[in-house]
């Protein structure tokens, strides 16, 4: 998925300066962002006061829409560098094309990892017919710099590793979590898992101390650490925890993202993360006039242009507490 804002600022992320190393309960309110013709998603990551969460960088949560007489999702071809994709849907279908030559239709509960490494481009629609409903999650992993260059490549894992207790099954989306791992390829220590309670269940999740973590609320009325968590809403929670207590009012649905802080500072912009502001500049000037970012065959419609880049910006920095 791409960030289609026309206005996109430039945003440092990363750093042991805007990392908490103690629990904390810090709630995050999305920015609600328009996404092509019919779908508005909400935007959790980067937010005003939290960038990162590990080297988890950018979240969006979308649906459940009805999309019955909508064109649902259409997001034409566009660049992206230096991150992975993950796709995760609980209702509804997303196709994927992208200039590696991958071809895939992606359902509830697969996943679809994308990683760009030094450049792709790929385009996601709401396959024609497609079913009424539209509700999942997009997000970006940064690659670390030893990294970030690899060749890009797409994976798709249709069956995942689950974690079960009374009351809880958790899907292990990325890393691995109570020892369960996920088939898709990471290159840092994090970990994505949809956490799916049933009304009235009381438990207690295990985690890495060494971690900080989030919960980002999909579906239900769950309280998380005592938290009540709204869906669409992210509850950040620091690091430093061994366990995590989740209630759940009614069945419901999370994501737990987390992951070891991600030591390097980078620069994101658009579809862009890169380590400086003239590496960001280079990247746009090859979309708009390259083939540095291959092409994506097969999508009725025109490429995605890039807006322009600010001619100045100001680092945010510091420490949110």
């Amino acid at each position: 998925m791409s960030n289609l804002d026309r206005q996109a600022t430039v945003t440092v992320c990363g750093g042991r300066g805007f990392v908490v190393a103690e629990p904390v309960r810090e709630l995050l309110s999305p920015r609600h962002v328009q996404l092509g013709e019919s779908t508005e998603v909400r935007r959790l990551l980067p937010n005003l006061g939290r960038r990162m969460v590990g080297a988890w960088a950018f979240v969006d949560h979308y649906g459940p829409d009805d999309i019955a007489d909508e064109p649902g999702m259409q997001v034409p071809p566009h660049p992206h560098m230096g991150l992975q994709t993950v796709s995760w849907l609980y209702e509804g279908e997303v196709l994927h094309r992208d200039s590696t030559g991958s071809l895939q239709t992606i359902r509830p509960r697969e996943l679809g990892l994308m990683t760009s490494g030094r450049a792709i481009s790929h385009s996601e629609e709401s396959p024609r017919p497609h079913a009424r409903l539209l509700h999942g999650a997009q997000l970006w992993v940064a690659l670390p710099d030893a990294h970030r260059h690899v060749e890009p490549h797409f994976q798709h894992h249709a069956e995942l590793p689950r974690v079960t207790a009374p009351g809880l099954t958790a899907t292990v989306i990325l890393g691995a979590l109570d020892g369960a791992a996920s088939p898709g390829t990471t290159y840092t220590p994090l970990v994505g898992a949809d956490l799916a309670l049933a009304a009235g269940t009381e438990t207690r999740l295990p985690l890495d101390p060494d971690y900080e973590y989030a919960v980002l609320a999909m579906s239900g009325e769950a309280h998380v650490d005592g938290v009540p968590v709204l869906p669409g809403s992210m509850l950040y929670l620091g690091c430093g925890r061994t366990e995590l207590p989740l209630r759940a009012a009614s069945d419901a649905g999370l994501m737990l993202l987390g992951g070891e802080p991600f030591e390097e500072e980078i620069v994101m912009w658009w579809n862009f993360v890169g380590r400086t502001d003239e590496e960001i500049r280079r990247a746009r000037e090859d979309w708009m006039t390259g083939s540095r970012f291959g092409e994506v065959k097969g999508y009725d419609g025109d490429r995605l242009d890039a807006p322009e880049v600010p001619a100045t910006y100001l680092k945010a920095r510091g420490r949110v507490r």
